[in-house]
């Protein structure tokens, strides 16, 4: 078990999810064990920075033999917390918002959508994959249902508002997929993933022909 106090970087933590998925693929394909340097092929990760990052949380590799795959992915689950189901409530029933509640990635994780909301009057009422399109405005029944995790898929100027909602509904963790920054209380952590923005750095990267 690592020491909690131990300062772990940023991107560290985010290629943990990356090697958890590479494990759960490895046992699906019939594996057992695997060296750090097949993994790192796998997982297209240098092997030696595998190594560092693990050596945060402790010893999971024997030499010689490699890891056990299963129970490193048990140790990963461990560490993000993913060894339970979180709940996440979903704002923004247009398209990409649909597109991630039938994401199945999603189960991998452990997450689940288990609360969608809009504030349009012709999907309110209406269900995604079994769940019913909620009014905005009843964001508060997140306390009731324990939902600490909220995904904004609304347009960029109501980001901030929604944020503000869900954070006096009681979530602590936000992932914002609108285009623009959110200001939230410290104890809120926000991941901002910009689509296109990402997507605007690739002809940076592509050789002219």
């Amino acid at each position: 078990m690592y020491m909690k106090h131990k300062r772990i970087p940023d991107e560290t933590i985010r290629r943990l999810p990356l090697y958890l998925r590479g494990l759960v693929f490895l046992l699906q394909e019939g594996h057992l064990s695997v060296s750090s340097e097949k993994f790192g092929d796998y997982v297209g990760v240098n092997s030696s920075q595998i190594r560092k990052d693990f050596s945060y949380f402790g010893e999971f590799g024997v030499r010689g033999v490699g890891y056990d795959i299963r129970k490193l992915a048990i140790e990963i689950k461990g560490i993000l917390k993913l060894n339970e189901i979180h709940k996440a409530a979903l704002i923004g029933a247009g398209n990409l918002g649909s597109a991630i509640i039938s994401y199945p990635g999603l189960q991998l994780y452990g997450f689940d959508i288990t609360a969608v909301f809009d504030n349009n009057t012709h999907k309110i009422g209406k269900k995604i994959r079994d769940i019913e399109i909620l009014d905005v405005a009843k964001l508060g029944i997140l306390k009731k249902k324990n939902i600490q995790i909220g995904i904004i898929t609304v347009p960029r100027n109501a980001a901030q508002e929604t944020a503000d909602a869900l954070v006096k509904a009681g979530v602590t963790g936000i992932l914002n997929f609108s285009p623009c920054y959110i200001i939230v209380p410290k104890n809120v952590k926000v991941i901002t993933i910009d689509i296109a923005g990402y997507l605007a750095r690739m002809p940076y990267y592509i050789t002219a022909g």
